[in-house]
C-alpha cells in the first residue's frame, strides 16, 4: 500500500456531486444489514472521534435498535484536541461536550447501545496503538461485527485505530468491517488506492437517512464555526454531503 502515503486532508477535497457520478454506475455490491451481519451476536462500533460512529455507521445502528441486536460503541478518545488555541472551547470543555453530543446521537439511533469511553489523547492515538489493541482484545468476543474506520483513511487517528482493530479482531477472530470516512475527501471516482472490490453498499430508509441526519445535529461543537478563533466548522455541509446518502459503504 506504498502508493497510499501519497494521500492528503486538504482544500475541500472530492465534492460529493463527483462521486454521485461516479457511484451511479460503480460495480459495488447491495447488501442489507441483516445479511451484512448474519451470525454475528453483537455489533461493536469502534469510533475514533465523537462523531465518527455516525457518520459511517448510523445505519448500522439503526439495524440493530430495530432487531434487537446487541450494539456497542467504543469511544476511542473524546475529541478534545478539535478547536486548538479556541478561547470559546477548552480540551476538558470539548471532551465533555463531544461525549454528550455523542450520547445524544445514540439515544435517537440506537438507546439500549452501551458505550465504553477510553479517553485515549485526541491527536495522539498513533502513540497509543498498542494500548489501544490491548483493551479492543479485552473488551471483544469471536461472534463479534467489528466496525471501524478503514486503516488507510487519511487521517492519523482514523488509521491507528483501523489498524488496531485489525490485530486486535485477527487475534479474537472477531468479523472486522472497514469504513471510508475521510477517503471520499482525498480520494477520486475508481481511485486504485483504494480497494473498491471489498465494498458493499448498505441501503439506508428515508427514515432511516432522516434519523442519521437528526443525529448528525447534535454535535454542535463540530457544526458550528469558532468565532474565538475565526475557524470555520470542523464538519462543513461540503464533508458532511459525502457521508449522508441514501446508502453506507462497508469494506469487508
Amino acid at each position: 500500500m506504498e502508493a497510499l502515503k501519497s494521500r492528503h486532508i486538504e482544500g475541500e477535497g472530492t465534492s460529493e456531486l463527483q462521486w454521485q457520478h461516479w457511484l451511479a454506475q460503480a460495480p459495488m455490491g447491495t447488501i442489507p444489514a441483516a445479511e451484512l451481519l448474519q451470525g454475528c451476536e453483537r455489533v461493536v462500533i469502534v469510533s475514533p472521534h465523537p462523531d465518527d460512529e455516525i457518520l459511517a455507521t448510523a445505519g448500522i445502528m439503526q439495524h440493530c435498535e430495530a432487531s434487537g441486536l446487541p450494539c456497542t460503541v467504543i469511544a476511542v478518545t473524546s475529541g478534545e484536541a478539535s478547536h486548538p488555541g479556541s478561547r470559546l472551547w477548552t480540551p476538558d470543555q470539548l471532551a465533555q461536550a463531544r461525549e454528550r453530543e455523542s450520547a445524544q446521537a445514540l439515544a435517537l439511533l440506537c438507546p439500549g447501545s452501551q458505550i465504553i469511553h477510553l479517553r485515549i489523547p485526541d491527536g495522539q492515538v498513533q502513540d497509543h496503538q498498542p494500548q489501544l489493541e490491548s483493551r479492543l482484545q479485552q473488551l471483544l468476543r469471536p461472534t463479534d461485527a467489528v466496525f471501524c474506520p478503514w486503516r488507510y483513511d487519511g487521517h492519523p487517528d482514523h488509521e491507528a485505530t483501523g489498524e488496531a482493530c485489525a490485530a486486535a479482531t485477527a487475534d479474537i477472530g472477531s468479523r472486522l468491517f472497514e469504513v471510508p470516512i475521510w477517503t471520499w475527501h482525498w480520494a477520486i471516482p475508481g481511485d486504485q488506492r483504494v480497494p473498491w472490490q471489498q465494498a458493499v453498499r448498505m441501503p439506508l430508509s428515508a427514515d432511516q437517512l432522516d434519523r442519521k441526519c437528526l443525529a448528525l445535529s447534535c454535535f454542535r461543537s463540530q457544526l458550528l464555526p469558532d468565532p474565538s478563533t475565526g475557524r470555520a466548522a470542523i464538519l462543513p455541509r461540503w464533508a458532511t454531503a459525502r457521508l449522508l446518502r441514501n446508502f453506507e459503504v462497508i469494506l469487508r
